[in-house]
């Protein structure tokens, strides 16, 4: 009774101070609008549940649904908005009462929860992603671009920045579903490998290259980057999405390793996300926790400043930066409204569980980007050194000037 009267004085105090749009339907069939007009719906089946929502963060909030100690109804971006708003202002009131705690996770518990970010199959991906499987941020050139046509965009973006040529040794670490190696190869003429570490992402890229007649002048590998033989073997180099798993002490090796390939007048596109902290803290409100156990184990973000510094030690010179957060903010909040249209079958296909970890790991990207709570760059780079020219033009018209 007297923990009932707390939540019961939370809710008002959140209600009166806030105007969150939240309603609250409590165990016992009490009821709670944290707003005036409230556009989800939490449903708390269980006095246990409460636990997740008092001094609340994204990660408590984020595992209560995953997990399904709570059930939320509403639209995945009025979801997770009302979600940042109750863990920024339900914390500082929460503070006012006394203190109910959960328990603390057991080592099981956590390894049972951590899921592999690849370890979804083909098919779900494909349930919001292009047809083209590229699962990274698109590149809109006008409002009215389609996600098909914004991705065609991305790799064309890249492969004119790079100054990619018929003939030139191209390399894309991290080459995912294959749409990289397989356009510059068909459109710009290059001799193209690809390595991945996921099977089922060779297996599909292997059966791409054949598909397209292309077995002579496209290779996709099952590699680690630090296992790529040769020195300056590769005229063009990519890694997209693909530095964020390196890890930060990781990247002199990993940009060290890339400068090895090059050849003198070489060039390299490193395309990644990176921590809108300039001292490179996980992202806040337990955004960060979530990601780390739920999406991405071990993956790391490093500021923009921290990755252009580790560039430049490993001998190579960052030649142009452009950051695309824009686009990747669109880019995620479309990936999250196609998910959420095909539920049913993202649910069959992957689990209800899986499901709502992709569903709010997307939409919550999209927010991330959008308030600039995490970056995206393409860095451009050379390699460096007193007898070394650079292969770059004076000014960026290229870039620009010859769409395909």
């Amino acid at each position: 009774m007297l923990f009932d009267k707390k939540i019961a004085a939370f809710a008002a105090s959140l209600r009166a101070e806030h105007n969150i749009p939240i309603e609250l339907q409590l165990w016992n069939g009490a009821s709670y609008a944290l707003g005036d007009q409230p556009k989800v719906i939490v449903r708390v089946p269980h006095a246990s549940s409460a636990a997740y929502l008092l001094n609340p963060d994204l990660m408590k909030l984020g595992e209560a649904y995953v997990e399904g100690h709570i059930d939320v109804v509403g639209r995945l971006a009025d979801v997770f908005d009302a979600a940042q708003k109750f863990a920024r202002t339900g914390q500082q009131t929460w503070r006012r009462f006394n203190p109910f705690h959960a328990a603390r996770h057991t080592r099981a518990r956590d390894k049972k929860a951590i899921e592999y970010h690849y370890d979804v199959s083909n098919e779900f991906y494909s349930l919001f992603l292009d047809a083209n499987m590229l699962y990274s941020c698109a590149y809109y050139r006008t409002p009215e671009d389609t996600l098909e046509q914004a991705q065609i965009n991305k790799l064309d973006h890249i492969l004119t920045k790079l100054q990619v040529k018929p003939g030139e040794r191209f390399l894309d670490i991290g080459c995912g579903w294959g749409a990289m190696i397989v356009r510059a190869a068909k459109q710009f003429g290059a001799i193209a490998t690809g390595v991945t570490l996921s099977e089922r992402q060779f297996e599909y890229t292997r059966e791409l290259i054949r598909r397209e007649g292309l077995q002579g002048r496209c290779e996709v590998r099952i590699q680690d980057y630090r296992d790529i033989p040769g020195s300056g073997v590769y005229d063009k180099i990519s890694s997209v999405g693909m530095f964020e798993h390196v890890g930060r002490k990781n990247l002199p090796t990993y940009f060290g390793r890339i400068r090895d390939l090059l050849t003198d007048q070489g060039l390299v596109m490193n395309h990644g996300i990176t921590a809108g902290d300039t001292d490179s803290r996980d992202v806040g409100l337990g955004a960060g926790e979530f990601i780390d156990k739920y999406v991405f184990p071990d993956g790391e973000l490093g500021h923009i400043s921290l990755v252009t510094n580790a560039i430049e030690r490993a001998g190579l010179e960052v030649a142009d930066v452009e950051s695309l957060r824009r686009h990747y903010a669109r880019t995620c909040g479309e990936w999250a409204a196609r998910l959420e249209s095909h539920s049913e079958r993202g649910i069959e296909i992957a689990g209800a569980r899986r499901y709502r970890i992709w569903s709010m790991y997307l939409i919550g990207c999209a927010y991330a980007f959008s308030r600039n709570w995490i970056n995206i760059y393409q860095i451009l780079c050379n390699k460096k050194g007193e007898n070394i020219e650079s292969p770059m033009p004076m000014t960026r018209d290229y870039m620009y000037a010859n769409r395909i």
